[in-house]
């Protein structure tokens, strides 16, 4: 066998082997996710904002004020905390937040939620109990917005940008329900 093939057939497997310890010990990247990972971004000129987050799925159960508990800080997702990231200055009811990358915390509740942005980054969203790892210490804005009730159940906790009015929200919904941040 010459030393190419050689030297090939070793590389191969050791990157083999290298994924094969990642799925074990990591992440397991051959199974499907439950709560599949997402990133959405929104631009606008020299604007650029991105959320990443896990979007678990309602699968014929009770969310909020049950799965997700009225009144009690929620990771705002599944499984890694949810990041927000602004590359310019931003104006959010009457507060600016400078350029950055936050984790984003929420406080779910019957007609309004809280939406907080805290600057500290999380590696998981939630520590081995299944408390939320959030720290107030490290909050830059918490924002109380309205709840809106949805004609239609959304199955996958969705985020997104809408700007379809010429103002700019961040928007969150699940189940029945959806919850608007505006931007400037």
């Amino acid at each position: 066998m010459n030393t190419f093939l050689k030297n090939t057939l070793i590389l191969l497997s050791i990157l083999a082997l290298g994924l094969f310890l990642y799925s074990v010990f990591v992440e397991n990247i051959f199974a499907k996710r439950l709560s599949p990972k997402d990133t959405v971004e929104f631009k606008l000129n020299d604007l650029k904002l991105e959320v990443f987050y896990n979007r678990p799925s309602k699968k014929d159960r009770e969310i909020f004020g049950a799965l997700v508990p009225y009144n009690q800080v929620w990771r705002t997702g599944a499984n890694e905390a949810t990041t927000f990231e602004t590359n310019k200055p931003l104006e959010i009811k009457d507060v600016n937040i400078p350029a950055g990358k936050y984790t984003l915390w929420t406080v779910p509740k019957d007609s309004t939620w809280t939406v907080i942005f805290n600057s500290k980054q999380y590696s998981w969203g939630v520590n081995a109990q299944m408390q939320p790892m959030w720290d107030p210490n490290y909050d830059v804005l918490n924002i109380e917005v309205p709840v809106e009730k949805l004609d239609n159940t959304v199955e996958q906790f969705t985020i997104a940008f809408d700007n379809s009015t010429d103002k700019l929200y961040l928007t969150m919904a699940w189940d029945d329900v959806k919850v608007a941040v505006p931007l400037k």
